[in-house]
Parts: structure tokens; C-alpha cells; sequence
């Protein structure tokens, strides 16, 4: 199985449907992070948008939001779900520019999704000097423990009545979480279809993140989570700001 970066239409669904709690969980402490931007009317590109799931949350709490991902079959989904309340556009990091805002955000570890270490430093880099003076930056990345708290996790399964999902993890390196997925999705006429998805995470040392940022103009840190909430071990908040005369 090859590995595949970005969601596919049916793996889209199914994450849609059966594992929006994360975006649940985040809102909160996110949303109290962003208040000061929603004051000033602040513009917030939210990167990994996925289905729309933490961008509902924004809107809703009156955010003016351009929701961007890597993924056709994601993006689909998230205008099916937000409708025309929000500009929802492709954006592929580290090579499309990333729109200038007052606040980037992005759960679901996107960054992590990109092909090397390296690749992941110029995504920061792109990041941070996208954000306009007094900027707020927050999102999630999964460090080096990631990888070492699943060392023995064993293969997982999740079923609903219209589809399915069979996960093998592996831990080849230190630095690299794979998930290998069976997607069992049920068609229209209640026959079943079967696809498969491989997703190669790289995993890095997240308290090398803070200095990167810093160069650019973003003093950050590292946290456990965006509020109260528990993230899973290894998933960090990555929560900084721009300073006001940048």
C-alpha cells in the first residue's frame, strides 16, 4: 500500500462522521485564544480545515474565516457542511502562500502530513511570516512521544451501520507514525466498497519549534493543550503571538 498524504473521499467520510471529538475538544480553548481577534474583526486562515468541523466553531462564534486543506475530498466536504458562510480554498503546504491574517490556526496535526522535517521547518517558517503584527498563532503537532507511547498499540477497528475503519499502526522509526487504514464504506443500493489508505506522520522535537518561530517574529510556546482539555499523549499546542509593531 502506498502511502497516501491527503484524504481520500471515502477515509474524508468516515473521519467526518465518526471522529469529529478533537475538534470538539479543542474549540473551546482555541476560541478563548482567538477573542482578541474576533474583537478587532481579525481575518483567521485555518489550515487543515478538514470538513469544517473546528471551522463551524469559528463562525459561529463570529469570525470572518478562510478554511484551507490539502485535500480535494476533504474540501468538498467542508462546503457541503459550512455552506456559503466561509471562503474554502486548496491550500497545500510549505509551497502555496498562505493568505495574510491576524490568526492562523489548525488542529489535526496537518503539519505532520508533510513529507520531512525539513519540509515541516519552512511550513513554520511560511506561517509566521504570514501573520500580521499582533497575531495569534495555535495549532497542534505531534512530537517525537507520539511515536513512543504507541510503540505496542494494537490494531484498532471502529464500526458504524455505513461504514467501517480497520487501523494497523507502526512506529518504523523514531520519527515516523504510520497508520495503515481499510475503509469499508456502505454504497447507496446498502452494497459495501473498499478502499485503503496508508498515512506516514513525521514526527518531530517540538521544543525546537519555539526558536524556529522566534526568527521569524512569532514568540511561542509549547503547551499540553489550547485550554482545559486533554490532548492524546504526544499531540502539543503549539500557541504564540506577533508582536504588535512587527
Amino acid at each position: 500500500m502506498e502511502s497516501e498524504p491527503y484524504y481520500r473521499r471515502d477515509l474524508a467520510l468516515v473521519h467526518h462522521l465518526g471522529f469529529g471529538f478533537h475538534a470538539d475538544a479543542t474549540a473551546p480553548g482555541v476560541l478563548a485564544l482567538l477573542e482578541p481577534i474576533r474583537e478587532r474583526d481579525g481575518l483567521v486562515v485555518e489550515l487543515g480545515c478538514g470538513s469544517g468541523l473546528l471551522t463551524q466553531y469559528l463562525v459561529d462564534a463570529g469570525h470572518r474565516v478562510i478554511a484551507t486543506d490539502a485535500s480535494p475530498a476533504m474540501l468538498d466536504l467542508a462546503r457541503e457542511t459550512l455552506g456559503d458562510a466561509v471562503e474554502v480554498r486548496r491550500l497545500t503546504l510549505p509551497d502555496d502562500p498562505i493568505p495574510p491574517a491576524d490568526a492562523i490556526v489548525g488542529v489535526g496535526h496537518c503539519l505532520n502530513y508533510l513529507p520531512d522535517a525539513a519540509s515541516i521547518d519552512r511550513a513554520l517558517a511560511a506561517i509566521a511570516d504570514a501573520l500580521l503584527p499582533a497575531g495569534i498563532l495555535a495549532i497542534d503537532l505531534c512530537d517525537l512521544e507520539y511515536a513512543e507511547a504507541r510503540q505496542d498499540d494494537p490494531d484498532a477497528g471502529w464500526v458504524s451501520d455505513d461504514w467501517a475503519l480497520v487501523t494497523r499502526r507502526s512506529t518504523p522509526t523514531p520519527d515516523t507514525f504510520v497508520r495503515e487504514m481499510a475503509i469499508f464504506s456502505r454504497n447507496a443500493d446498502g452494497s459495501w466498497r473498499r478502499d485503503a489508505e496508508r498515512h506516514d506522520n513525521v514526527l518531530i522535537d517540538t521544543a525546537l519549534v519555539p526558536p524556529l518561530l522566534a526568527k521569524h517574529g512569532v514568540e511561542a510556546t509549547i503547551e499540553p493543550a489550547f485550554g482545559t482539555e486533554t490532548l492524546p499523549i504526544g499531540l502539543r499546542a503549539v500557541i504564540g503571538r506577533k508582536a504588535a509593531d512587527a
